[in-house]
């Protein structure tokens, strides 16, 4: 029996065997923030162990950092608990030899956008973090996956990390996404069909005409957000798009190395016989731009639909009704100009130059709605870089948007990038839990172009109209 591309990237990672369901995998690149490492290295510290590979580590502050539009070399964390954990993880950086990007560092960024952009991820790698959407790396054809802080500890000591082995899961999506639509409006038309939970314990291989037509970055958004639907992974077959986004970033090889690599990585994907234990099958020509209504990625509609109606299910009618109550809205409304306060776009699913690109477009020569404050948060200091010299950062100031330095930012509440209560705003980035961009505070997922355009109007809107 063939092998899906999962199985054969973790069957080419494990070290050792542990039982039936579990295996020592061994990982190639291990991804840190300043959030979710210190009781790692607390931990190596009380057993006196090394780091075991310190050259197969990354460090990135992004999560505390604030993003006040400042110069590079005059950002500041102000708040002293957050200080305090920049200034820890620098230390223990720096004490066993770990490449960090500091806050003053001219790569610095979201850890899920700065590790593709300087070619450290490559197909058929295993990747891990301790934050959970490092799914994003499974678009250029690695595994990666987040993992609790007792991981990140054993992955430092140990470069190995005992593993469950998920099961498969394959999307197909058919046809040519409609013009006005993203991978972003796709993935939240995936993500509410199969639900929160539909691909929990499943690693997700996503094919198809339409994966092929997207660009790499696209891709990454896709893959970033399928952990919402509970997958364990994402990954997409490397391709052409793959190889050139690759090629064109890394830094240690010559050109002949690369294209002895191309090769390898053109024969990772999965077998014509290979099973998978379950299949969708979507057509992209049906989708929309999609918007969500509730406080999970699930709870989202095309903006032209009505919240749907009350079920008869007694628990999910409840729990509807507490996520309508907690958004101020109601069963069979319609999100179609409903107003909002605060527009962000950013985060480690819609912050790449793609992204900006696309929110300048919509905005150059137009103004932001007085009634409402915007903000983009680029991924990267490469990304900040690239739009002002396209001109792109200029066209958001001069349209009313702010324009900041980069960070994890209003992704969520832990800088001082935060809603207040009963703010709505409408967001680029991944989760609209109660609470995550503020206590109390309302959030709309959405793709860079619907984010744009309520900027523009002042409520939520179909960017098909406003274009």
């Amino acid at each position: 029996m063939g092998r899906t591309l999962y199985q054969k990237i973790v069957g080419s990672h494990t070290a050792f065997h542990v039982d039936e369901n579990h295996v020592g995998l061994y990982v190639d690149l291990h991804i840190m923030n300043e959030y979710t490492s210190p009781q790692a290295f607390a931990g190596l510290a009380e057993k006196d162990l090394p780091v075991r590979c310190p050259e197969k580590q990354m460090g990135v502050v992004d999560h505390v950092i604030p993003t006040h539009p400042v110069a590079r070399g005059e950002r500041l964390i102000l708040v002293d608990a957050a200080a305090q954990q920049a200034a820890n993880f620098t230390r223990n950086c720096h004490k066993h030899g770990i490449h960090l990007f500091d806050i003053t560092d001219p790569e610095q960024g979201i850890e899920h956008v700065v590790a593709p952009e300087i070619g450290l991820i490559r197909p058929g790698m295993v990747v891990l973090c301790g934050d959970s959407h490092t799914t994003t790396y499974g678009a250029l054809g690695a595994l990666g996956f987040g993992i609790g802080t007792s991981e990140v500890e054993h992955v430092l000591a140990t470069q190995t990390l005992v593993y469950r082995v998920a099961r498969d899961m394959r999307i197909r999506v058919e046809g040519e996404l409609p013009p006005g639509t993203t991978s972003k409006d796709l993935v939240l038309t995936i993500i509410a069909k199969i639900g929160a939970q539909g691909a929990r314990g499943y690693a997700v291989e996503y094919c198809g005409p339409a994966i092929e037509a997207l660009s790499a970055e696209a891709r990454m958004t896709l893959c970033n957000m399928t952990v919402e639907a509970g997958a364990r992974g994402a990954l997409i077959a490397p391709d052409d798009v793959t190889v050139a986004y690759v090629a064109e970033r890394i830094r240690d090889l010559s050109a002949a190395q690369i294209a002895e690599a191309a090769y390898q990585w053109r024969q990772l994907k999965s077998d014509d016989d290979a099973q998978f234990d379950v299949a969708f099958d979507f057509d992209a020509r049906d989708v929309t731009p999609f918007v969500t209504w509730g406080t999970s990625p699930d709870q989202a509609i095309a903006i032209d639909a009505r919240i749907p109606a009350l079920p008869d299910d007694a628990v999910e009618r409840d729990n509807i009704v507490k996520a309508l109550d907690y958004m101020g809205l109601s069963a069979g409304q319609r999100l179609d100009g409903l107003a909002i306060d605060h527009v962000f776009i950013g985060s480690c699913t819609n912050a790449r130059i793609e992204d900006l690109r696309a929110v300048a477009a919509v905005v150059r020569g137009r103004k932001v709605a007085s009634s409402v404050r915007a903000m983009v948060v680029p991924g990267s200091g490469l990304v900040r870089a690239q739009a002002e010299r396209e001109g792109i950062a200029q066209a958001l100031i001069d349209a009313g948007f702010e324009w900041r330095q980069p960070g994890c930012s209003m992704c969520l509440a832990m800088n001082d990038d935060v809603l207040a209560p009963g703010q709505r705003c409408a967001s680029t980035t991944n989760r609209n839990f109660e609470g995550r961009q503020g206590r109390g505070a309302r959030t709309h997922l959405m793709s860079p172009t619907m984010a744009a355009a309520a900027a523009l109007a002042g409520c939520i809107v179909d960017v098909r109209k406003e274009a």
